[in-house]
């Protein structure tokens, strides 16, 4: 009988200017087998020629770091590591930084307020290719989402006789959506509704398509322009 190769740890470098977190960081990381740290850096430079040899899978990157900001330094380090994903973690809660973020490519943005469990569970989604955002931001999002499109409303670019996205909706899906408004995760709403991830993932599929979107992103705007949250 054969047994499946564990799956290889996700390869995380850690970018911060305070040398404590860092080590801290480093050191709850290091508690979980999906994850190792393969180094850290203090500053943008540095977290540029490290991503270059290391060419970690994920960069866990603060925004408030010297000389350039985590955000300016977006462009360099996927230069420096085109394949890597970018999780912002800091204590900024922005607007600006957040749609700053976003725009520059980061597959999330994160508070170091963050449960440890929780950052695990980020990483990993974000290694998957879903995009991240901290609960308290989500609010944030849709603004900077509106101020993207021009400060015009989702309802307002509608045809006037456009019913509501809600019509298509079964009840299920309309926890589903609601939920994903939350900022929640598949993990986090099946716990909610008492359901397993894979059925959440199947309803979610089922709220973008009716919703004609592609991301969980503009469907959490359509919950907000509708008044669902």
């Amino acid at each position: 009988m054969t047994h499946a190769s564990p799956p290889n740890p996700i390869r995380v470098l850690v970018v911060d200017d305070h040398t404590l977190f860092r080590r801290g960081l480093t050191a709850l990381l290091s508690r979980d087998p999906l994850v190792t740290v393969v180094g850290d850096a203090g500053d943008a430079g540095e977290a540029q020629r490290r991503a270059q040899d290391l060419q970690p899978d994920l960069i866990l990157l603060d925004n408030h770091l010297p000389g350039v900001n985590g955000v300016d330094a977006l462009p360099a380090l996927f230069e420096a590591a085109p394949h890597t994903r970018i999780l912002m973690l800091t204590v900024s809660e922005d607007e600006a930084d957040l749609s700053a973020a976003l725009r520059g490519g980061a597959a999330g943005y994160l508070l170091k307020t963050i449960e440890g469990e929780a950052l695990i569970s980020a990483i990993q989604r974000a290694v998957r290719g879903e995009s991240v955002i901290a609960p308290e931001m989500t609010s944030k999002l849709v603004s900077a989402y509106r101020g993207a499109a021009g400060g015009l409303s989702l309802q307002a670019q509608a045809p006037a006789q456009a019913p509501s996205p809600l019509a298509t909706l079964s009840p299920r899906e309309r926890d589903i959506l609601r939920a994903i408004a939350q900022g929640a995760s598949n993990k986090e709403i099946g716990r909610e509704l008492g359901i397993a991830e894979t059925t959440v993932k199947i309803h979610v599929q089922h709220v973008l398509r009716k919703l004609d979107v592609s991301t969980r992103v503009h469907a959490a705007v359509i919950a907000t322009e509708i008044g669902l949250i």
